[in-house]
């Protein structure tokens, strides 16, 4: 392999001669070989679209010059189109402050710039990171690409279920099933309201996660090192924000108080938080369908599952309820990552948090798997899932519980009784009602119709 020398603070360094990074890439490839985690492509495209924007903001306050500001912005709108494959190769498990994936960033829009113009026109550190600092960027870069991917993705597959869910809901409201608490029998209600309970979990859950995220909105930019905005303009973090906005469609603002935007990650955590509440109730809805649809015959078998594909690999003809099984992982992961969020938005050092890249792979990592599980779980699962009305009835039927009806006629005590004395002989509620004496077949009819109950 062919080597070029390239330069930084520390000295010399030997680069790859066809890579377009510089020193500093090259010394963290070299120091922090742990873990095959890279870098989020979110994070990323976020920090090269932070880079065109403070290079035209740095223009407008008169920092930067026109040729050198369409150079740095010619080869980030190169990066956020995809390309520059294979020149962003660092690992998570790097600096706590992201420096090295700022710099990352810094030398190969230099490099590639200087290269455009065929002479060395940009420098990593005085133009392209010109009114910046890594504490300031990343953090901004953590809130933009959190923001976004909650905003553009994971909410409309959110909203997809919802739309699923109420689809589902009006289709079963001539369905009775039975309920059930602590996995035992309870008294009955509709497969529609059984639905809509799940309805409301998500939307519930999508109004927490608009609302928490709100703080992501917040940016860093601005504060530079510290917070106190050494080496940037006046007003330049509000022109950026400003910018932002433009770019995203989203209402990016800058951070009234930059000291704690650099030194806290409440936001970060108060939005995964949410995350985490979603995770929890898409894993109960996961369970209650596999639930519902065990069997076929020899569990509860009140719906059927599309079968997508082969369940066992000795089994034949067995489908298992794999999608439930995906999104159920997929909550078990994300409330994993919470642990870890929680902790490291927990330890920020006086003016910097530095579990930065730690908190930016975990929140992006879990609102991806979030949205794409939500959107797989509605498209393979909830869209052909189908009550089995036979079985419902007969479970219905058989169910003991319906002699809650009867306790404000004859008393909780003697309902009580022909329960227990109907399951100890395998017998019917209605014939040992009847036995009692205490109801004509009539009255037990009568008050005993499940529709009446719901």
């Amino acid at each position: 392999m062919e080597y070029r020398t390239e330069k930084d603070s520390l000295g010399e360094v030997r680069v790859p001669a066809g890579k377009l990074w510089g020193a500093q890439t090259e010394r963290s490839l070299e120091n922090f070989p742990i873990g095959e985690e890279k870098m989020p492509r979110e994070i990323i495209a976020a920090l090269a679209l932070i880079k065109k924007v403070c290079a035209c903001v740095n223009l407008s306050l008169g920092v930067l010059d026109e040729e050198r500001k369409t150079l740095i912005c010619r080869v980030c709108d190169s990066i956020l189109a995809g390309n520059f494959e294979g020149e962003f190769p660092l690992s998570v498990w790097q600096t706590g402050s992201g420096t090295q994936t700022n710099m990352n960033l810094n030398e190969v829009i230099a490099n590639s710039g200087n290269r455009l113009a065929g002479k060395p026109l940009l420098h990593p550190n005085d133009h392209v990171n010109r009114s910046q600092s890594s504490n300031d960027t990343f953090p901004t870069a953590l809130h933009l690409a959190f923001a976004t991917v909650i905003r553009k993705k994971l909410e409309p597959a959110l909203q997809g279920m919802i739309a699923e869910l109420g689809r589902l809901e009006a289709e079963n409201r001539d369905v009775i099933t039975m309920g059930r608490t602590h996995l035992q029998d309870a008294v009955p209600l509709s497969f529609a309201q059984e639905i809509g309970s799940w309805k409301a979990m998500v939307e519930r859950s999508l109004d927490a996660i608009r609302s928490s995220s709100d703080g992501l909105l917040d940016l860093a930019l601005g504060g530079t090192a510290v917070g106190t905005g050494l080496n940037a303009p006046k007003g330049f973090g509000e022109a950026v924000a400003k910018e932002l906005a433009k770019e995203t469609g989203m209402p990016f603002r800058s951070a009234k108080n930059k000291f704690r935007a650099l030194a806290a990650r409440d936001d970060v955590a108060f939005a995964h938080g949410a995350l985490k509440t979603l995770a929890a109730d898409l894993l109960k809805i996961a369970n209650d369908i596999r639930w519902l649809a065990s069997g076929p015959r020899c569990g509860l078998g009140e719906i059927t599952l599309p079968a997508n594909e082969p369940g066992s690999s000795i089994m034949p003809g067995k489908v298992n309820p794999t999608q439930c099984e995906a999104l159920s992982m997929v909550a078990l992961q994300v409330m994993g990552n919470d642990a870890a969020v929680g902790f490291a938005a927990s330890q920020g050092n006086f003016q910097l948090n530095v579990y930065l890249p730690l908190l930016a792979y975990n929140c992006l990592q879990s609102a991806n798997l979030l949205a794409d599980a939500v959107a797989s779980f509605t498209a393979r699962c909830l869209a052909g899932l189908k009550p089995n009305r036979r079985k419902m009835e007969e479970n219905l039927n058989r169910s003991l519980m319906l002699v809650t009806a009867l306790s404000p006629k004859i008393g909780y005590d003697k309902a009580a009784e022909i329960a227990k004395t109907a399951h100890q002989n395998g017998t019917s509620l209605r014939e040992e009602a009847l036995k009692s004496g205490e109801l004509t077949a009539e009255e037990f009819d009568e008050l005993t119709d499940p529709r009446k109950m719901i």
